[in-house]
């Protein structure tokens, strides 16, 4: 992060709103909008945000795995395979 250009008060983002959202877009870095000199909002690129949905969604996957494989609630490679078929080609 670069903190002169990724850290802008709000007063910046009201009169450059166009040129913030061309300069995510372009650089694919957030920048950071302060209020009072607190952080108060991040701007972000779609294509950033939708990758880090995507990330946290993969993460959630994975504990709610850790968490079933630890209850015992696996299923046989052979069922799961029987369920696709039954489900999808049949």
């Amino acid at each position: 992060m670069n903190l002169s250009q990724d850290i802008k008060p709000i007063s910046f983002l009201k009169a450059k709103t166009a040129d913030v959202i061309n300069t995510v877009t372009e650089t694919q870095r957030s920048m950071i909008i302060t209020q009072n000199g607190e952080a108060k909002a991040v701007v972000q690129d779609i294509k950033s945000y939708e990758n880090l949905q995507n990330s946290l969604a993969l993460l959630k996957m994975i504990i709610k795995s850790e968490r079933q494989i630890r209850e015992g609630k696996l299923i046989r490679q052979a069922e799961v395979f029987d369920q696709i078929e039954e489900k999808y080609f049949k």
